[in-house]
């Protein structure tokens, strides 16, 4: 109980320093869709953050410049930033009454924050409000501290998928599917 409760503050903590003193009348939000323009700081703070995560299974960079834009035409990029740098993003797709949410990023240098939930509640939030019910997430089995993380977002396991095989890992490996109800 203690934990959550200290989550919860940081939370509100990244919150607070977000909308209160990171926005002026004369700024733009830290909180904002992407645009083409943003492709290559968005590749790299993903590449950054996936490469702590999942060098211990997978050599080389999470996702190429090419790969982003493609996504940019797909779905989209919800990016928060503190003036010119980008700390995090995550991609939202919206797929009929369901989305699905991926590629959740965070500097690591800012990692362990809250920023890494704020930018999930805005995901959802953006799908719930263009009538989506339900967001869906895929993750790597060999995370094994993520299903607790999405767990206490709400987010229930539904099943697995197979990894991509023309994605060479050194450790075998599967998603594990998750969904949430948006409603």
């Amino acid at each position: 109980m203690q934990h959550n409760a200290l989550v919860v503050f940081f939370e509100l903590l990244v919150w607070f320093y977000l909308n209160l003193f990171m926005t002026s009348p004369n700024s733009a939000a830290p909180i904002r869709l992407a645009a083409p323009a943003d492709a290559a700081r968005i590749t790299a703070v993903i590449n950054a953050a996936f490469h702590i995560a999942e060098g211990f299974f997978i050599d080389g960079n999470r996702i190429k410049q090419e790969e982003v834009e493609d996504y940019l035409r797909k779905g989209a990029f919800i990016l928060a930033e503190n003036g010119e740098v980008l700390s995090g993003c995550v991609y939202v797709e919206l797929r009929g009454d369901r989305s699905y949410l991926g590629l959740l990023s965070v500097d690591p240098a800012i990692q362990q924050s809250g920023l890494g939930s704020l930018l999930m509640r805005e995901g959802e939030k953006y799908c719930r409000e263009r009538g989506s019910q339900a967001m869906d997430i895929l993750i790597v089995n060999l995370r094994e501290d993520l299903p607790a993380f999405y767990q206490k977002r709400g987010y229930v396991y539904t099943g697995t998928t197979p990894f991509p095989p023309d994605v060479e890992t050194k450790i075998p490996c599967h998603f594990i599917n998750m969904s949430k109800s948006l409603l």
